[in-house]
């Protein structure tokens, strides 16, 4: 009788959740007494297979008493455990080898000691990622001493384990977080071990883990946004309970860690804005809701997704801009303004006139990112470039080449008492201190940017031609306004040509000292590059003002970091002969990624994924779609499908469907990219093909019932996984020297560990 009702109620109904309820009743009165402990057995029936596929919370948050049971069955904690155990153990072995730096080691790890020290440093990623590395190395004993110069120094003595050891932690948990959020999609337990097998064992996955990089630092906040956010929309027939604002939060934190660490967390915000927005659309449908109602659920999601986010997102710079409070490397990428704020510039709590003046020996610095400041000495342009005069360049550090004398146009310029101060539209004249020559140009073309006119030194104790003035113009100014030290944009137009003073970004060849180019520009347009500013200010017969009064507010100088990491991302250009992966060698595994060693005397490792797991992933990739569309022709169509049918189809186009969006958030957008492109900028998409897999993978088995009748449908489901198994281990057993590390022959010569395994020609191991 039970039966008959629980069927009938679902006839009724057809909704999903009202079936897991009462078939877990109907358990409770059956079979309760010997649960099924199989953890990929195809069920036999709708009672045992709706036991273990919803051994999890119900859709609808209703609690039931066999559920608690359940909640608590040995054979899931224990997968979950032994999960545990090997994702841990597979990343964590060897990670002090080698004792040498591995690859970008040499930025992450040099700035988690800048951390350390409270250096001032310059990076185009957001500053958390480095922050956490150095906040691992100094809890576990790390001084900071270490240089970190170049890949293949030894780290002898130095206490390097700690910051390995807290990336491959959290790269540790990137399988357990596939699988718990596979569970909640899928509400399949092989979906989800299918996920974690396939992570686990993956040698691309353990490698981009084990080093102090901000890899898997980026993927661990963007998985546990992820799982936040699916645990989060299981909460919604629960709304506004505890746990509801605990993954609403989470996931808020979890965004915020994401973006803090890379601006590639940007993509996994946009996942959650995307289903967030569903969502809101879904209950903007409910007409059991009231406005007032609604409007409380659109107000908490701001607050949890975007006004808190946005809180830790500042705090994080914050904290940044506290720690690192004394000089350093990364000065010169900032504006002067930014610089006296650091302890150590020669700007730090400096006293100079406010206003430029005639008179006034100044340095003048470029805005674009690395610009430089305008710089001469007593080296001429060679034969055959330009003009042979002397060379005008921007140099990226402080030197006395770097200060000029401001001069009228005229050269009887004798005046006493208070000089008068330069405004926007004056023209002026620019003697370099050290040689007595003009800032100067013509019409020769520039050395590097053909289009542009050369920039030169020319006459000797400040006598030179009317090639030599320029006309100052305040950016944003007005006739008669003033030029103020450090915090006025200037540009500097060039009265017989019609051009600006300009720093190209270019590095001048040997003869130029490796130095950058500057030239004028006939293109008007206001660049960074065309900007400049006083930083450097020396006028005795001027008052001093301390330029503490002139400290940017907190506001400006998180402004100015932004756009310096902005413009410092879009500089990142391939150069002459720099390998630059393209974004379709990713999935296919085309090329990896040398970490450590060349040649059979070094200790080498690879980064390369799991050739098997990488093409298993390419395969459901190509499955999914054809999956996916039969399953909407069937479902659309009506066809006559059963219960369980029905499910994978729904779990197949809805939660399939929000993994296929996600990597094609976190993959596709790099095809619009200029800047350079590395292979392991793929992980994060990979992260979530690994879960589509498995999603894909265990519904196609458990599909077999549609080619042969029971019980060989479920033999053939039995033997697909196992040979899936099998072929993960094997082949991770094959090329796990690639990430542990291997010595001896290279992979084309007799007695290698890894002869034979060279497969596409591309591969570099």
């Amino acid at each position: 009788m039970a039966k008959e009702e629980c069927i009938t109620q679902w006839n009724k109904t057809g909704d999903t959740s009202t079936l897991r309820n009462r078939k877990i009743c109907l358990t409770s009165e059956k079979t309760l007494q010997a649960p099924s402990t199989s953890l990929s057995k195809d069920k036999h029936s709708h009672t045992a297979g709706h036991l273990s596929e919803d051994d999890t919370q119900s859709s609808n948050g209703a609690q039931f008493s066999t559920r608690g049971n359940l909640s608590k069955d040995p054979p899931s904690r224990v997968l979950l455990m032994l999960l545990v155990g090997l994702s841990f153990s597979t990343r964590l072995y060897k990670i002090t080898e080698p004792p040498h730096v591995c690859w970008d080691e040499t930025h992450f790890g040099k700035m988690g000691s800048y951390y350390i020290n409270r250096t001032f440093f310059f990076d185009v990623h957001p500053p958390l990622g480095k922050m956490l590395i150095g906040l691992a190395g100094y809890m576990t004993g790390y001084d900071g001493s270490f240089p970190f110069i170049k890949p293949g120094d030894k780290y002898d003595h130095h206490n390097y384990w700690g910051m390995r050891g807290f990336c491959s932690v959290l790269g540790s948990c990137l399988p357990i977080f596939a699988y718990l959020i596979v569970l909640e999609l899928s509400q399949s337990q092989t979906a989800a071990l299918i996920t974690a097998t396939l992570l686990i064992f993956d040698t691309g996955s353990i490698t981009i883990s084990q080093y102090i990089l901000l890899d898997p630092i980026l993927l661990f906040f963007i998985m546990a946004a992820v799982l936040s956010m699916v645990k989060f929309n299981k909460q919604r027939y629960r709304p506004f309970a505890a746990s509801w604002w605990l993954w609403l939060v989470l996931t808020g934190v979890n965004l915020a860690g994401a973006l803090g660490v890379k601006f590639v967390g940007l993509f996994v915000i946009l996942l959650v804005g995307l289903n967030t927005i569903w969502d809101l659309w879904r209950i903007l449908g409910d007409l059991s809701l009231s406005l007032v109602e609604i409007a409380k659920h659109f107000l908490a999601r701001v607050v949890g997704l975007i006004l808190f986010p946005l809180f830790l997102y500042v705090t994080i710079f914050a904290i940044h801009f506290v720690v690192l409070n004394k000089s350093g490397p990364g000065d010169g990428f900032f504006s002067s303004a930014f610089q006296s704020r650091l302890i150590g510039n020669n700007l730090h709590n400096a006293s100079m006139p406010e206003y430029l003046a005639f008179g006034s020996t100044i340095t003048i610095k470029n805005l674009r990112i690395a610009g430089g400041y305008l710089h001469s000495h007593w080296h001429l342009y060679p034969e055959g470039v330009g003009s042979k005069q002397q060379q005008v360049t921007a140099y990226l550090h402080k030197d006395y080449n770097n200060l000029w004398l401001v001069h009228r146009p005229d050269e009887n310029e004798s005046q006493s008492g208070t000089p008068d101060l330069v405004r926007h539209g004056d023209i002026i004249r620019l003697e370099h201190v050290e040689t007595t020559r003009n800032l100067h140009s013509h019409l020769h073309e520039a050395p590097l940017t053909k289009k542009h006119f050369q920039v030169t030194g020319y006459g000797i104790n400040g006598t030179g031609d009317k090639n030599d003035l320029w006309q100052v113009e305040v950016c944003g100014g007005r006739k008669g306004d003033l030029v103020k030290v450090l915090r006025s944009k200037v540009r500097f137009l060039h009265r017989a040509t019609g051009c600006v003073l300009y720093s190209s970004g270019k590095t001048l060849p040997k003869w130029g000292w490796e130095q950058v180019e500057v030239t004028c520009s006939p293109y008007l347009k206001e660049t960074p590059s065309s900007q400049w500013n006083i930083e450097d200010h020396i006028n005795p017969s001027l008052p001093n003002i301390s330029l503490s009064v002139l400290k940017p507010h907190f506001l400006e100088i998180l402004l100015e970091s932004h756009i310096v990491m902005i413009r410092g991302n879009s500089g990142l250009k391939p150069k002459d002969n720099e390998m630059n992966s393209k974004p379709w060698h990713w999935p296919v595994n085309y090329q990896g990624l040398r970490f450590s060693g060349v040649n059979d005397t070094e200790y080498r490792v690879y980064l390369l994924g799991n050739p098997v797991v990488w093409w298993i992933h390419l395969a459901s990739l190509g499955l999914y779609p054809i999956m996916a569309a039969v399953a909407a022709i069937a479902l659309k169509r009506g066809f006559s499908l059963s219960q369980k049918r029905i499910e994978h189809s729904h779990v197949l186009m809805r939660e399939g469907g929000l993994l296929l969006l996600a990597w094609l958030l976190h993959y596709a957008p790099f095809y619009t990219m200029g800047r350079i492109l590395y292979y392991h900028h793929y992980f994060p998409a990979m992260l979530f093909s690994s879960m589509l897999t498995g999603i894909t993978f265990d519904i196609l088995l458990k599909s077999t019932d549609l080619l042969i009748r029971r019980p060989y449908c479920d033999w053939l489901q039995r033997l697909g996984q196992m040979v899936l198994l099998f072929s993960i281990l094997y082949s991770f057993y094959l090329f796990h020297p690639l990430s542990y590390g291997m010595k001896g022959p290279l992979a084309h010569e007799p007695g290698s560990a890894m002869a034979g395994l060279k497969w596409m020609d591309s591969w570099e191991f």
